[in-house]
């Protein structure tokens, strides 16, 4: 018999062999084909480029054309101007100079012989070479790692503020009141508190504020609202007077103040109030912006924090603002604002009981105001001023993160500036006046060093002095000095970890990360300005420019305003009636002149940088640095936006 031995047979399928062959032959056609695709991609390529490039001057030069340079006076370009222009001028030559050694191959290191100069411009190139590092490069070396140093100090108080802030959250600490502080049904057991808001020429915002402020929920006859105008337009004063009216016929204890004299801006405007005969018999004040609507619970959320504690000064709350999602300047702002009083005003309160006073959205203990000196007028940060003396004088403060007044956040550039610069000249305007009552007082050794070396020195001076000075100049000048090159992490790692510890507090702008960190780096050149200003009295630092409001309003202001409104719809009807003829007579008197067209503005410093910056990044991508070269190319684009007035509202 046959063994039985099994035999495996494979078939080779027609089809299979048919489709290899064929998928093969394509793939040799792809292969042929695929150089002629990619050259005519990137012949399309290198076509839009040139696109984009042949456009950018032409949109250049229309922005020019259509922006407003009246707000960049010649007292405004001084000697940092001036000196960021030849900073540019010689960079731009030291490039040209560089791109000839770059095509050249010139090299230091195969000059021997004199003789084997090429040039009188190959011989000027080797001379700068000798100079640079024997002269130049240590200079620029010592200064980079002493902003270095600064910019480590900072970032560690900073890294120190967060710990301190996950460490409330941990432990849920937050001040706490009474229960039973007041007794709801007895209103004579309420202090007197007197609400006061400050305006000057508010006519998008005096109706919404004093609304909210009239709709307060605090006995009435326990309350007295001062509306301080200081406007200079005779008919708006008369439609604010005409709004309190309204409001004092429905029973609400509600004034109006005009001073004849505006002097002392705020601060004067608040004095002036505080002097009235009447104050004395009122225990606490509450002080709102006109663009702050408060909620109706504002008073008894944050008044019965005083009873229990008689040393307390001050009980600040905290801002949210209703044009947050408005443009990409005003999100990139709610960044700053959300840590600074998630984080730094908490903090604070809760290690130090003192941190600034915002200026509105808080209530004073009016003993404390006086016992402190009251308001002045010597700087333009009276809300600081005030805070540093009572704290001085021993008073304690407390900040209420839970407890929120909406507001709004400036939507254009140019407003955004001007009131940046104020808050950073004025700090400086006050640590002069400041510093020896601090040496003289009678605090602690530690709470005097807080408020000389974090509070003013490291938070309000070198903050802005190493940010403008690291990133800004000492950065593209070590693209020409290779011998002080900044390491990566100064760059890179350390200010994007910065940036997301700055951008917890607000989790939804985490996208905005990278714009966030090359915006602070841009504002940096008006900081460290105002800085300087503030620090040597120059005469900007006296400077004082009322935030433009636009008046927005939230879905639940207008839901009030309209329940206001249906109220005493008969009584301001009324009004109108009689008032309506002699507000249009006063009118007819006055001979105003068409409002002038507002434009977007140019920023010449902010386009002197961007230029700058991008001339270092062309010498950068010479040297192929990778991350110095991405990091120059965008800042310089984030300065180029700035500096013409593309991040804010724009106006057609």
């Amino acid at each position: 018999m046959a063994p039985n031995d099994s035999v495996a047979v494979t078939i080779e399928r027609p089809y299979n062999s048919v489709k290899a062959k064929s998928s093969v032959s394509f793939l040799e056609k792809q292969k042929a084909a695929s150089p002629k695709q990619f050259t005519w991609v990137l012949l399309l390529k290198v076509n839009r480029i040139f696109a984009c490039l042949s456009w950018l001057p032409m949109a250049f030069r229309k922005r020019i054309a259509l922006s407003d340079m009246s707000d960049e006076e010649p007292r405004n370009r001084g000697k940092l101007y001036r000196f960021i222009k030849a900073f540019l001028v010689l960079s731009i030559v030291a490039l040209g100079v560089e791109v000839i050694a770059h095509y050249k191959n010139w090299n230091l290191n195969l000059v021997h012989q004199p003789w084997e100069v090429q040039s009188l411009v190959h011989w000027s190139y080797v001379a700068w070479l000798s100079f640079r590092v024997d002269y130049i490069a240590p200079v620029a070396l010592f200064l980079s790692k002493f902003c270095i140093v600064l910019f480590l100090i900072q970032s560690l108080d900073r890294l120190v503020l967060c710990l301190g802030c996950f460490w409330i959250k941990f432990k849920k600490v937050k001040p706490t009141i009474e229960p039973d502080a007041y007794d709801v049904e007895d209103p004579s057991s309420f202090p007197m508190v007197l609400l006061q808001i400050p305006m000057c020429n508010e006519r998008e915002v005096y109706e919404q504020s004093i609304a909210a402020a009239c709709q307060m929920d605090w006995p009435r006859d326990k309350l007295l609202i001062q509306v301080l105008d200081d406007s200079d337009d005779i008919v708006l004063q008369n439609l604010i007077q005409d709004e309190i009216s309204a409001w004092s016929q429905n029973g609400i204890n509600i004034i109006y103040r005009h001073r004849l004299i505006r002097t002392g801006y705020k601060a004067g405007n608040l004095k002036s109030a505080m002097g009235c005969e009447y104050v004395k018999d009122y225990e606490f004040v509450a002080i709102f912006d006109a663009d702050f609507t408060p909620n109706p619970d504002f008073l008894k959320l944050t008044v019965p924090h005083f009873k229990v504690n008689p040393e307390l000064g001050l009980v600040q709350a905290r801002w949210t603002f209703v044009n947050k999602d408005e443009n990409l300047l005003t999100r990139l702002q709610n960044i700053n604002l959300c840590f600074h009083f998630e984080v730094e005003q908490q903090v604070n309160g809760v290690f130090l009981n003192f941190f600034g006073f915002n200026g509105t959205a808080g209530v004073w203990r009016i003993k404390a105001l006086e016992e402190s000196g009251g308001w002045l007028e010597r700087t333009t940060v009276e809300d600081m001023d005030i805070a540093v003396r009572a704290h001085l004088n021993g008073w304690k403060f407390i900040f209420l993160n839970d407890v929120k007044a909406l507001c709004e956040l400036p939507e254009s550039y140019e407003t955004y500036k001007k009131q940046q610069h104020r808050w950073h000249s004025g700090p400086m305007q006050l640590f002069r006046l400041c510093l020896p009552a601090i040496l003289t007082s009678k605090i602690s050794i530690w709470k005097k060093a807080n408020l000389i070396f974090l509070f003013f020195l490291l938070r309000k001076l070198i903050l802005p002095f190493y940010s403008f000075t690291l990133f800004c100049i000492i950065l593209p000048l070590t693209m020409f000095i290779p011998e002080a090159e900044l390491p990566l992490w100064v760059i890179c790692y350390v200010p994007i970890f910065m940036s997301f510890l700055n951008i917890l507090p607000s989790p939804k702008s985490f996208p905005f990360l990278v714009p966030y960190l090359l915006f602070e780096n841009t504002m940096s050149v008006t900081k460290f300005n105002a800085m300087v200003s503030g620090l040597f009295q120059l005469g900007s630092s006296y400077e004082w420019v009322v935030t433009k409001k636009t008046g927005r309003s939230s879905e639940s202001d207008l839901l009030a305003l309209a329940e206001r409104e249906s109220s005493i719809e008969e009584k301001i009807s009324r009004r109108n009636s009689e008032s309506g003829l002699e507000l249009l007579s006063k009118l007819k008197e006055q001979e105003v002149a068409p409002p002038k067209k507002k434009k977007n503005g140019i920023y010449r410093k902010e386009l002197a940088l961007a230029f700058l910056l991008l001339t270092a990044s062309a010498r950068s991508f010479l040297s192929a640095h990778g991350v110095h070269f991405y990091f120059l190319l965008f800042q310089g684009l984030s300065f180029l936006v700035v500096g013409l007035d593309l991040i804010g509202e724009q106006i057609s």
